[in-house]
């Protein structure tokens, strides 16, 4: 089959090589050249493991391509999937859809032939149904169907999710559009991968309620690790006792220092401002927003707690940037809540993150960008481990803390033992959810 993909962003650019390796004819379409001629060079703009070399794999075999000319693009494509970003809109909190209907107008305008207009970003509900009306006013004698596919990739697990994934919604009108749909899965469909049939706005809210289910669940470990801090209880264990109960499972219940990154802090807004549109507020989605920025403040005051209420004067070492490991992405991070708090404070602040940087820089004016861990705690105050990098899981804790000049950590992710952090030399050691522990 040809398939289009207009937008080489996080899930076009995913969707786009994964479909190649499908077998598929795919063409992907970006109005930036920069990005285009990246990507003919086999350049990924995004750090995302394994893409690389899908890659260059699928443009080898000749099934993968990249354009910013759209009508060369979908000419002949069966199915042309909308893949460009819908951010957050200022002053409502509502996703911005006015990328997706301006895709949709050059579609129709470009298109002969029948097509189906698959809708992969993320989009409010009735957003499929815009997309219908703005193909017919553009193209009224264009026979065509729209589709509803949203995605349920994770950052840094994307091919994975792609290729195996828990299932794929297909939201349709029209047995016919079903039939490309299912042409195009045909290779997960063959491997008992469950595919979904529902109706378009059925697909629109599976997608925001998975999301704002999963924030849920992380902002309630975290909530609970607050109260375990005040009672002497460990968040760790907790998890691991409620985690076996199978109507509970054991994911999302690790505590941190609040989520972040491209969807959740998006899609929870979004859900919320559709419910009050629909005059059915979404009340726990709207206090896990709350609760989730109180949790990344609640972080500085556990690190002001550790350096004697001031952070004027001291030498930071922050381990990790982005939102979570395996990806460059600091968007929604809580290091961009931390790391200005450090630096209002009057700290001096190193920070290492093995792919952060490139994004960092321009995100945290005023810090200093180092190679790797331990040259981030030399003469340091204070380490704070705030992502969960690989490489930041079996440091050399007695290195670490007779480089510093004062060795307090603040392990942000729960990786170390207390135990062990205080063996090595450090003289407090804060988590998440356990009591602070001092040397004795």
């Amino acid at each position: 089959m040809k398939i289009a993909v207009i937008g080489t962003g996080y899930v076009g650019l995913v969707s786009g090589v994964c479909f190649a390796d499908f077998g598929h004819d795919i063409v992907c379409v970006d109005k930036d050249q920069r990005k285009i001629d990246m990507l003919e060079r086999g350049d990924i703009p995004i750090f995302e493991p394994g893409l690389d070399e899908l890659l260059a794999r699928n443009t080898a075999a000749g099934r993968l391509t990249f354009t910013r000319d759209l009508p060369t693009a979908i000419a002949g494509a069966e199915a042309v999937f909308i893949a460009v970003g819908t951010p957050t809109r200022r002053g409502d909190g509502h996703a911005d859809v006015s990328y997706v209907l301006a895709a949709a107008q050059e579609i129709a305008r470009a298109a002969t032939d029948y097509v189906v207009v698959v809708t992969k970003s993320t989009v409010p509900v009735g957003t499929n149904r815009k997309v219908a009306e703005v193909i017919k006013a553009a193209n009224p004698n264009l026979d065509f169907d729209v589709a509803s596919n949203p995605e349920f990739l994770r950052e840094g697990a994307a091919i994975d999710d792609f290729m195996r994934p828990d299932r794929i919604i297909v939201g349709v009108q029209t047995d016919r559009a079903a039939a490309v749909m299912a042409a195009i899965y045909r290779p997960l469909f063959l491997r008992d991968f469950p595919i979904v049939r529902t109706d378009l706005e059925s697909a629109e809210m599976i997608k925001y309620a998975a999301n704002a289910f999963l924030a849920t669940k992380v902002t309630f470990i975290n909530e609970i690790a607050s109260l375990c801090e005040r009672t002497g209880a460990d968040v760790k264990e907790v998890a691991k006792g409620i985690g076996y109960d199978g109507r509970i499972g054991n994911k999302f219940l690790h505590a941190g220092p609040g989520f972040g990154g491209s969807c959740f802090p998006k899609d929870t807004k979004a859900l919320a401002r559709i419910g009050q549109e629909h005059g059915v507020p979404m009340r726990i989605v709207e206090t896990v927003i709350e609760v989730n920025e109180q949790i990344k403040r609640r972080m500085i005051e556990k690190l002001r707690d550790l350096c004697d209420d001031s952070f004027a004067g001291k030498t930071v070492a922050v381990l990790g940037a982005t939102f979570k490991p395996n990806t460059d992405d600091m968007r929604e991070s809580p290091a961009l809540t931390i790391v200005p708090a450090l630096l209002g404070g009057g700290a001096t602040v190193r920070v290492t993150d093995p792919h952060g940087k490139a994004e960092g820089e321009a995100l945290l004016p005023g810090v200093t960008w180092v190679a790797n861990a331990y040259d981030a705690a030399e003469g340091a105050d204070l380490l704070v481990l705030l992502t969960a990098w690989n490489e930041f899981r079996a440091l050399d804790l007695t290195r670490l803390a007779g480089s510093m000049r004062t060795p307090l950590m603040a392990d942000l992710r729960n990786i170390y033992s207390p135990d062990d952090v205080l063996k090595a030399g450090f003289k407090a050691y804060a988590s998440i959810g356990r009591a602070q522990r001092s040397a004795s």
